[in-house]
């Protein structure tokens, strides 16, 4: 949905950068088909999308969930496509035109795109962090405090790219292995030794990171969500695991895993014993724990007791799970063997991640927040903790996507009806499904003397949130975050929660 033009122009000019011409022979490995004979064949890019292939491309036909990329053959064909690669081999090519049969399409395409990039993975300490929530928290704050002058740090993530030298937007948490490999060789391109990443269970389902060297794995935490596609809690943990067991590539040096987690603890007791691990949590008999915790409005303080020992620590992150984001942060930047305390120094000045507990502020006397919290845990923790911390009342507007988990609709309004003094449900990415069918989930949710309006246009419910706003009360507008749009029948129509906040406060504060 996101992947338009100017965001595929934007991946296309890195490629530009860093793509070299690979004779076809020199990227093949074994698992590929023997019967390939034209192994001088020159390879000038690596695609999966038919949109995207250039003359002399290699073109990966992966199968997908609603139609296959050998419907799309003929497309890469005009374009220059000069080996195919699929999992058929009944496919008609013509004469001059390699086909090469390959078991699993996805995981040759992540092989050939690490061989035709020279395996950068190898040349940099990689940082992968997964989990259900928190993932871009802690990459963003990783990147921060590992960060100096004159050493970039490269960061893959949900809300964009940083490539060292430059910023482009995000348009997949964890991009396809053709777009992966070329960031990281643009990385090294422009000085970075180390780079973040947020690792999707998605991302690790669909081979796209299958075979990636990565230094240090991070486990946040496993909550419900995306069980339409996993299909039940194991699932979705049995493929966050293989990221850390050397299922999908190298086993990491490190793991630094959430200790108060019930899927952290199991995943510490399944790692192989050369993994070293390194816990974090509120826990007794974590390797980085927070103590004496005082959160309130500014942000949190705590006492970290660590391997270092004990130290004070600062954030201006606000909430008892930001404490925990920080930990996990702090971990990992011990795992690098980075001095800790100077990044709890550092930790003061971090500025926070866009879309994530965003201010708007226009002058009005309550306080406006939006947040990407669209699952049940991460809604009850954004609200729980601005109940802690706001005086007036809390007041949420959010919404539940279409096409995807409908068990988890009732438990976003059972949350919001327990920690909410108000709230308006309406649209939030409703893709192909009716805003009724989605209500109609939402409301078997809503508990009993709980204030809850079903708004489907979401413009006017964060309108009618601001309108009973009072004087030291809060209002949440969650789901959506950093997104500027919002899926609407394969259609990306703009729409960002933070202009949309900010445009109706002018209006109702000045008047314009």
């Amino acid at each position: 949905m996101k992947n338009n033009l100017e965001e595929m122009q934007n991946v296309e000019s890195v490629k530009s950068r860093v793509s070299p011409d690979r004779l076809l022979g020199d990227i093949i490995d074994g698992n590929s088909s023997h019967g390939v004979r034209n192994g001088r064949q020159l390879i000038k890019a690596i695609c999966s999308d038919s949109r995207r292939v250039v003359p002399g491309a290699a073109f990966f036909a992966i199968p997908g969930r609603r139609t296959s990329g050998e419907a799309y053959l003929d497309e890469a064909l005009e374009r220059g496509a000069k080996v195919v690669v699929s999992e058929s081999s009944n496919i008609k090519l013509p004469i001059g035109v390699t086909n090469i049969k390959v078991n699993d399409a996805r995981s040759a395409l992540a092989r050939f795109s690490k061989n035709f990039y020279n395996s950068p993975d190898e040349a940099m300490s990689l940082i992968g962090i997964t989990g259900t929530n928190g993932k871009t928290t802690v990459s963003t704050l990783t990147r921060y405090l590992l960060e100096e002058p004159g050493r970039p740090v490269g960061l893959i993530g949900t809300v964009q790219y940083n490539l060292g030298d430059r910023d482009i937007p995000s348009f997949k948490t964890t991009p396809e292995a053709s777009d992966l490999y070329p960031m990281l060789k643009s990385m090294l391109v422009a000085g970075c030794t180390n780079a973040v990443m947020e690792v999707s269970s998605h991302g690790i389902h669909q081979s796209r990171v299958t075979g990636l060297n990565l230094e240090i794995a991070t486990f946040m935490n496993l909550t419900r969500d995306h069980l339409d596609y996993h299909g039940g809690m194991e699932e979705y943990y049995r493929e966050k695991r293989k990221l850390f067991n050397g299922i999908n590539g190298p086993l990491p040096k490190v793991a630094v895993i959430n200790g108060d987690c019930p899927y952290g603890k199991r995943l510490a007791q399944e790692l192989p014993p050369q993994v070293q691990v390194l816990t974090f949590g509120f826990e007794e008999n974590n390797h980085f724990r927070a103590n004496n915790i005082t959160l309130d409005s500014d942000g949190s303080k705590f006492l970290l007791e660590s391997p270092l020992g004990n130290t004070v620590v600062a954030s201006p992150l606000i909430g008892r799970y930001n404490v925990s984001n920080v930990l996990a942060s702090l971990a990992i930047v011990h795992a690098m063997g980075e001095d800790v305390l100077g990044a709890v120094q550092k930790l003061r000045k971090f500025q926070g991640v866009s879309g994530r507990m965003e201010c708007v502020d226009k002058g009005q006397p309550y306080r406006v927040l939006v947040d990407y919290a669209h699952t049940p845990d991460a809604l009850r923790n954004a609200l729980e903790m601005l109940k802690e911390c706001t005086k007036g009342k809390v007041r949420v507007v959010f919404g539940c996507g279409g096409d995807r988990d409908k068990g988890k609709r009732l438990e976003m309004t059972r949350v919001a009806c327990a920690a909410a003094d108000q709230i308006w449900a309406t649209s939030d990415n409703p893709r192909t499904e009716s805003i009724d069918s989605i209500f109609s989930d939402m409301k078997k949710g809503v508990c009993r003397g709980a204030e809850v309006y079903f708004v489907e246009d979401r413009r006017r419910a964060i309108d009618l949130a601001l309108e009973a706003a009072d004087e030291n009360d809060c209002v949440l507008i969650a789901g959506k975050g950093h997104e500027a749009y919002q899926e609407i029948q394969y259609t990306a129509i703009p729409f960002d929660d933070r202009s949309i906040a900010g445009d109706l406060l002018n209006a109702k504060l000045y008047g314009g």
